[in-house]
């Protein structure tokens, strides 16, 4: 196989459903593009041999049966969602690359052992509605019907409508698949420590764990002309100090925490009235679980003390709270053997970003495997890998998969 051409000319073909003209690539939950980009998956699957089919809400399968332990299955894949303006890689390089590796290793050994699947996750990102992880979380069964009954996107396209519109509901089944024996995911790092350090994989050990919040500071409106500084009731300002001040606090932590501030909406938001409302999120990660409980217990008193000071309302929604979470030690020593054995550039590493990975994890002995981000660059359109690492990262998935499929 040329896995150079192949990796290239697969990940163009899903790159150009939902091309955005301002650049990039948006794929949302349940929208136009993710549904072609479902489908587009389902028929190459089929092409290749594969029993394709869609779990009730939508996470797209490719299996291909065992000979010997049809009823042992060994899981691989990713997100088929994007950002606003994503990039090529992010989560759907992923399926391309177990769609790629499967192709190879029944190419050169034919039918495997155990089952394999290829799995298209429905949603990963949060980017279309106020819930992250709804294709994974279906998975394992953790998913909550009531979370989503009553969401809503920024266009007020409730969850449950989009969902039904594009063929899809929600799943009845309360137990989770008891044949996946593995579940092994390949992600570009979004980070910049393998590019740094000249490494063309990663071995992934962990994932941070990660809190969301929506923040709605409210004040009042008034005229900006005639509303003395003093007798102001500013959002604008309560979220400067707010940032500025948590930020400041983020840096006095030092690594591993992250702290960002992603998304800020004032309201009316014109150059002539003092702003009444401010919708502002907050995004807070941590390798240990502990250390991100205190700093976002910290960040949410003084987020507080800052609305009182300045006489603003303050309404925090902690919407997503994911602790971290370790890979499987037998995986991970798996990943690590493979890397050895095919003489790949390795090193072992932490994953700063969430994967569908830490959801799985806990019901599933799970690894991860990265390929080197150029600058570190994601969620944006430069988002970019080189070939080679790219080619080096279908290897090295085919070869773990090898390993777990083939081997009695």
């Amino acid at each position: 196989m040329d896995w150079i051409k192949e990796v290239e000319e697969n990940v163009d073909w899903l790159s150009s459903i939902g091309a955005d003209p301002a650049g990039g690539m948006t794929r949302l939950l349940y929208d136009e593009n993710w549904l072609k980009a479902q489908h587009g998956l389902k028929d190459k699957f089929s092409e290749l041999g594969m029993e394709a089919s869609f779990d009730a809400v939508g996470n797209l399968f490719g299996r291909i049966e065992g000979s010997q332990f049809p009823n042992e299955t060994i899981l691989s894949g990713s997100h088929v969602d994007t950002v606003v303006n994503g990039g090529k890689y992010d989560g759907q390089y992923g399926i391309i690359a177990a769609y790629l590796a499967m192709k190879a290793l029944v190419e050169e050994h034919g039918q495997p052992l155990r089952s394999i699947e290829v799995v298209s996750l429905a949603e990963e990102e949060g980017s279309r509605f106020p819930y992250a992880f709804w294709g994974s979380k279906n998975l394992v069964k953790e998913a909550r019907k009531e979370d989503v009954l009553d969401i809503a996107d920024t266009d007020g396209v409730k969850f449950v409508d989009a969902m039904r519109q594009c063929g899809f509901d929600f799943d009845d089944e309360e137990n989770m698949r008891e044949d996946i024996k593995a579940f092994v995911e390949i992600h570009i790092e979004q980070g910049s420590v393998l590019e740094t350090e000249g490494k063309s994989i990663g071995v992934v050990t962990s994932i941070v764990g990660q809190k969301r919040y929506n923040v709605t500071l409210k004040g009042q409106a008034n005229h900006a002309g005639t509303t003395p500084m003093g007798y102001r009731k500013d959002a604008v300002y309560g979220f400067s100090k707010i940032c500025s001040a948590a930020i400041d606090k983020a840096k006095a932590e030092g690594d591993p925490l992250v702290l960002t501030f992603g998304k800020v909406e004032p309201k009316p938001n014109t150059v002539n009235v003092v702003p009444g409302e401010v919708l502002f999120t907050v995004d807070c990660r941590h390798t240990d679980q502990a250390k991100l409980d205190q700093f976002t217990e910290q960040l949410e008193a003084y987020m507080k003390a800052i609305a009182a000071e300045i006489g603003l309302e303050i309404d925090i929604d902690l919407w997503m709270s994911e602790p971290p979470v370790p890979m499987d030690k037998n995986i991970i020593a798996l990943l690590e053997e493979a890397a050895k054995k095919s003489k790949a550039n390795y090193r072992i590493i932490h994953s700063g970003a969430g994967h569908d990975s830490q959801i799985i994890a806990p019901r599933v002995p799970t690894g991860m495997i990265f390929v080197p981000s150029i600058q570190g660059i994601s969620h944006n359109p430069a988002e970019a890998t080189e070939l080679n690492d790219l080619a080096e990262g279908v290897k090295m998935l085919a070869a773990a998969l090898y390993e777990l499929a083939y081997i009695a």
